[in-house]
């Protein structure tokens, strides 16, 4: 396993316990390595959604979507009941 670091360190067993219910784990290495990964996966998707709040996007105009600003779903419902594809 590489990147791996020893440490001795004193845990709370019942947070420990909770967390290895929750988390489905056997063991308190495991239980502890599942509760890290855990926490690293949430800092990145907060990175994630920081970088899609930066980025500007426009919803609201015909220009916002690609091709012209999107497809005109109006007469789908009478193309399905026909049979027509448009």
């Amino acid at each position: 396993m590489a990147g791996v670091t020893r440490i001795t360190v004193d845990v709370n067993d019942r947070w420990l316990e909770a967390a290895r219910v929750v988390l489905g784990t056997d063991t308190k290495v495991a239980t502890i390595n599942a509760a890290l990964h855990a926490q690293a996966l949430k800092a990145e998707a907060a990175e994630i959604l920081a970088a899609l709040d930066s980025a500007e996007m426009d919803f609201g105009s015909s220009d916002g979507f690609g091709y012209g600003g999107g497809r005109d779903l109006s007469k789908l419902e009478e193309q399905a009941r026909t049979g027509r594809a448009g």
